[in-house]
């Protein structure tokens, strides 16, 4: 799977839409992801109204690439689907890396910007769209066709490795 290998974080990008075929599949990867007790509490807010897009950066500092994206979605949770409260947050965090996974495969740049825990944040996405208080807002993801090339950086480390004890 050399998508893993070769996936940098992109934060630059050209006007070009996101074909709506690209999205329903980063959208069908997203929902693969691996769920605590099969909860699979996520729900996606696809934005891609440039005028919106303007206003995500205000969400915070961080979020600047996203206002730079053709495309952005925001990942959040339904807390009614939620039946193991300590676990949302491991199944978007699956649920997100399988969308920068199927991104990279397609040809496009991502970059992820968390959203939860901040509470800050995380009111000022609930304010921007409205979100009903059983959806939590947990991070944005910006994809579009990259404007800036990266080299992918090896993290691999052998001293952080350990075999049966520490």
């Amino acid at each position: 799977m050399k998508e893993i290998f070769k996936r940098p974080s992109i934060r630059e990008f050209t006007s070009q839409k996101v074909e709506k075929e690209k999205i329903e599949k980063i959208l069908r990867a997203a929902m693969q992801a691996p769920s605590g007790g099969n909860q699979q509490p996520w729900e996606f807010l696809i934005i891609d109204d440039p005028e919106i897009i303007a206003k995500l950066p205000t969400i915070s500092r961080p979020a600047a690439p996203s206002g730079r994206a053709p495309l952005d979605i925001i990942m959040l949770a339904n807390s009614e689907r939620i039946k193991h409260e300590g676990l949302w947050t491991h199944d978007l965090g699956a649920c997100c890396e399988n969308v920068l996974l199927e991104a990279t495969h397609l040809g496009l740049g991502s970059v992820w910007m968390s959203i939860e825990p901040n509470e800050e944040r995380i009111e000022k996405c609930r304010e921007m769209f409205n979100l009903p208080e059983n959806i939590k807002p947990f991070a944005i993801i910006a994809i579009g066709y990259p404007n800036e090339t990266k080299e992918p950086v090896n993290r691999y480390d052998e001293t952080r490795i350990h075999y049966n004890k520490f």
